[in-house]
């Protein structure tokens, strides 16, 4: 009896032992969490109401509205080809690539989001790029054909349409606006995970990581417009072509990169800001093409290396190292060696934002060039010029024979001509990534006498010939080239 109060004892002074050693020494721990019927609650991040008050930071209704408008897409070529073996995408290790081998349908998944009632949608380039079918289910899991309205490779947007009213939509918000360290949410369908929504901040704002148009690079550089707004919101192959969206649910970016070793999320994201979308969106739906003004100068961001090299008086701008052939800048004033410090009203610190703020603007319209020289400042009225150096707006069926062909021509002299022996002709000039390219094999140089049986004297017949062709009628380019003079035919459908 004694043995067991003993051992009776040594546990009562055991537990209290126990109880008082948690209490002193688990003491951050045991407070650490606390439980709600035997659920575990964390810490929530808080807001702050128009009152003033605190309150949990909810994405619920942001998220509800959000999705309603988000897209998923679907694009297939209905064959795959020689130029897609060669050709790496360099959106391939950011979003996937089309997928298929041999002569068998490729595809590609993305995301879109609508943008108005009436079934216009906006995405990345590519994503539908040289796509023959494109198809979008809508949140509700309604489906649709959709039709392309146009593109744009040097920001990879592109605008598409479906017959449909009535839609959800997101607005447009000021892109200028938005502010590191701000919550946004990024929308889209990963791996075909439909309506996905995550959370994260801006991180960083004005970013160009040189992957946009990287095919478009040409003597005079690369005419892509890159000036992203980071984010680390949860971004992964799929969401290319979806939303970033503030907290009231406005339109802040398409999302169109990550930066990753892996090809998927690991911590940064990158969207084209909605300022540039708005403006690119207006112009291909009112005009079909893209109209973008020039400066016409070659700029590079100004650190404490370049002030150094070049003995310049600020450490933040825009330096122009040199001009395009027909330099809107050059001719308002500005000379090499500047530093562009304001564009209008607006500080320029580096060559993005530059190019950003130019890239907003349309052929004909004024801007004022505030520059740094030697320390002291002097402005130029610069009207912007098109790439072909005019003012005036560019006119779509200007450009429609061209764009899914993926080639430039020129016009070739009555003299050379008359060399070769051909009575009339256009030559191509440069040929890029579109149709030509993929589905047959045809090269720069090459002479083009006739389309069917239609003879072509100049670039402006040749448009307006292929401007008379429906989706899936068969073309014949027919033709000759310099070094090889016999005659060669080339088909391929519209």
């Amino acid at each position: 009896m004694k043995q067991f109060g003993s051992i009776f004892l040594a546990a009562v002074l055991g537990s209290i032992c126990t109880i008082a050693a948690y209490r002193w020494l688990g003491k951050d721990q045991a407070t650490a969490t606390q439980y709600l019927n035997s659920a575990p609650i964390t810490k929530v991040a808080y807001s702050v109401n128009e009152k003033g008050e605190a309150i949990p930071l909810d994405f619920t209704a942001t998220a509800e509205m959000a999705t309603k408008a988000v897209v998923h897409i679907r694009s297939t070529q209905k064959e795959s080809t020689r130029e897609s073996q060669q050709y790496v995408d360099p959106f391939r290790e950011f979003f996937g690539g089309p997928q298929g081998r041999g002569n068998q349908p490729s595809q590609s998944t993305g995301s879109g989001v609508i943008i108005n009632a009436e079934g216009y949608i906006v995405t990345n380039n590519h994503v539908v790029k040289d796509a023959d079918i494109v198809e979008v289910t809508l949140n509700d899991n309604r489906s649709f054909k959709a039709e392309v309205i146009g593109t744009d490779p040097d920001t990879d947007l592109a605008v598409i349409k479906v017959k449909e009213t009535n839609l959800p939509f997101l607005a447009f918000v000021d892109s200028d606006q938005a502010k590191v360290g701000q919550w946004v949410l990024a929308v889209g369908n990963p791996f075909n995970l439909n309506s996905t929504v995550t959370a994260g901040i801006i991180s960083a704002k004005g970013r160009n990581i040189g992957i946009v148009n990287r095919e478009g690079i040409t003597e005079q550089g690369n005419t892509a417009i890159e000036s992203f707004i980071q984010t680390d919101a949860a971004i992964n192959p799929g969401n290319s072509g979806g939303a970033l969206v503030d907290l009231n649910g406005g339109l802040l970016g398409i999302n169109t990169a990550i930066a990753s070793p892996t090809g998927s999320y690991s911590g940064y994201g990158f969207a084209v800001p909605s300022d540039i979308v708005s403006k690119i969106v207006e112009d291909l739906i009112k005009f079909g093409v893209v109209q973008r003004g020039w400066l016409g100068v070659q700029v590079q961001s100004v650190n404490n290396d370049l002030a150094k090299q070049f003995d310049l008086e600020v450490i933040e701008g825009a330096y122009v190292s040199g001009f395009a052939e027909k330099s809107a800048a050059k001719d308002a004033g500005v000379k090499e060696g500047d530093v562009v410090v304001k564009l209008d009203n607006t500080p320029i610190k580096t060559s993005t934002a530059l190019i950003e703020f130019i890239g907003r603007k349309r052929p004909g319209d004024k801007v004022e060039v505030t520059v740094n020289r030697g320390g002291k400042e002097a402005s130029y009225t610069v009207t912007l010029k098109g790439r072909d150096g005019k003012t005036s707006v560019v006119k779509a069926e200007e450009r429609d024979g061209f764009a899914s062909l993926g080639i430039e021509l020129e016009e070739v002299d009555a003299k050379e001509l008359k060399q070769l022996e051909l009575m009339n002709g256009v030559r191509v000039k440069a040929l890029g990534n579109g149709k030509l390219a993929r589905y047959t094999e045809m090269r720069e140089g090459f002479i083009i006498t006739r389309v069917n049986d239609t003879e072509v004297k100049s670039v402006k017949e040749f448009n307006e010939l292929l401007k008379k062709k429906k989706a899936g009628d068969l073309v014949i380019l027919s033709g000759t080239y310099e070094d090889f003079p016999r005659e060669f035919n080339y088909a391929f459908r519209m």
